[in-house]
């Protein structure tokens, strides 16, 4: 084999132990990564339904901005700002 060969083995064996599981992140201390079954099933115990819309930019801003004020995830925003609009 040349050595160009070689070089080349030995960087497909790296790259490989970088993407294997179980390998050490960089800066993540919580390596925890839940599989989407996994999740599928957390969201249907909690009633979820997958939902997609497209909005305006502005107004996915707005949301943002608004859940970041709140300390709230994103999900959970959107859900009480569509309960009021509903109610109202």
């Amino acid at each position: 084999m040349k050595k160009t060969g070689l070089a080349k083995a030995d960087a497909k064996k790296l790259m490989g132990k970088m993407v294997a599981p179980g390998a050490a992140g960089f800066g993540n201390a919580d390596n925890t990564v839940i599989d989407k079954r996994e999740q599928r099933k957390r969201d249907q115990a909690l009633g979820l339904v997958p939902f997609a819309v497209k909005l305006n930019d502005e107004l996915v801003k707005r949301l943002h901005t608004l859940a970041t004020e709140r300390g709230q995830d994103l999900n959970q925003t959107v859900a009480e700002v569509l309960a009021k609009g509903l109610d109202a």
